[in-house]
């Protein structure tokens, strides 16, 4: 994650400041990319699973009877002429491949994800805002099923949690179609956001960035581009959605071909490619980076118990909240003059949080000396 830095100007006098602003680094970002043949699970696990076995891998790498023993993993890492790297690559085989998680014969699933042994920072939870990034190329002639074919879901775990929140979804038809299907909760039926002609994906590699905030009333979006020239594929957004629901405890991705085997006449053996996975917290969704010069809160003179707000400040920010480190809030007022009295507070390590419309926009750690 890009860091918000202060810059102070050469030459004023830092003896005597009191607050030196920093960014919280608990907002983070988690990065999978291929690194070349060999030890591919325990590579995907050490990222989104770290110290879990095999657990953020799904795939039908031995059948019941052994009879698929022969082909072995179903992801591997192959060298991509196009993007002069490493990527993964999925492996599907519409003979072979019934779905190892649930034993059933009538889907079949090549997968990877976060789930409920991952650290928390790739988890969502309620309110948390989320960037989720990756790039993918379906093969020329991609054959999806008439029912369907998830290339990328976004789950929610425990309660209501059978149908994914999310999905993005190779579909059969004249022509065949990418879809975006979205299913608030359990009592109602699926709905599709975006729809797109298939065939601008295949045999292109496409940029998907998909932001969330987590909540009943949450934000959601998703942009689809072409790596080669940047056109856009697909883009939805909606500001009012259930990106969660009621008794879920967390919400995860997963990428990868989870496709019916309903119609298997319809399937072939398909090889999709993914690369360059991010996961990332931020503290908004409006912005991810930014720079803050030294007058947007000081220093003509070091401070000795104000801190002195920029005109700019002022007009992007409605309010600001500061707790101490046992939790416990110092100070919420709105921003409504140039300076706030701080000369009240102790010595110590405070949080500040800089409030616009009802929402954290920045979040930082405050150092009184």
């Amino acid at each position: 994650m890009k860091n918000i830095y202060i810059l102070l100007k050469d030459k004023i006098s830092l003896i005597g400041i009191f607050f030196l602003l920093t960014i919280i680094n608990s907002y983070s970002q988690v990065v999978l990319n291929a690194n070349g043949p060999g030890n591919t699970y325990e590579l995907i696990t050490s990222v989104l699973a770290p110290g879990n076995g095999t657990g953020a891998v799904e795939a039908p790498d031995e059948t019941p009877d052994g009879s698929h023993q022969v082909f072995g993993r179903h992801i591997a890492e192959v060298f991509d002429a196009d993007l002069n790297k490493y990527v993964f690559e999925f492996y599907s085989h519409s003979a072979l491949d019934n779905d190892v998680a649930t034993l059933s014969s009538d889907r079949q699933r090549v997968e990877i994800k976060t789930y409920a042994a991952s650290p928390d920072n790739l988890k969502g939870t309620l309110g948390e805002n989320i960037i989720y990034k990756w790039m993918f190329k379906l093969p020329l002639g991609f054959q999806p099923s008439t029912n369907f074919t998830h290339i990328h879901q976004i789950k929610a775990v425990d309660g209501d949690d059978s149908s994914p929140l999310f999905t993005l979804t190779p579909r059969k038809g004249t022509p065949n179609k990418l879809e975006l299907v979205y299913v608030a909760n359990a009592s109602t039926s699926s709905v599709k956001l975006s729809i797109v002609d298939l065939s601008l994906f295949e045999g292109n590699w496409v940029e998907a960035e998909e932001k969330i905030n987590v909540g009943s009333t949450g934000t959601y979006s998703i942009t689809l581009k072409k790596h080669s020239d940047g056109a856009v594929l697909m883009s939805y957004s909606n500001a009012n959605i259930a990106t969660i629901r009621p008794d879920n405890t967390f919400i995860r991705p997963k990428w990868g071909i989870y496709r019916s085997l309903v119609d298997v006449i319809d399937l072939r053996d398909e090889a999709v490619r993914f690369s360059d996975f991010s996961i990332q917290e931020v503290p908004s969704l409006a912005t991810n980076s930014i720079v803050i010069n030294s007058n947007s809160f000081f220093i003509p003179n070091p401070v000795s118990d104000k801190i002195y707000f920029s005109e700019t400040m002022m007009q992007n920010r409605d309010s600001i909240c500061i707790f101490d480190v046992t939790g416990k809030m110092v100070i919420n007022q709105e921003i409504a003059s140039n300076s706030m009295d701080v000369s009240f507070l102790k010595s110590g390590i405070y949080f500040a949080y800089f409030i616009k419309n009802g929402k954290t926009i920045q979040q930082y750690k405050i150092v009184k000396q």
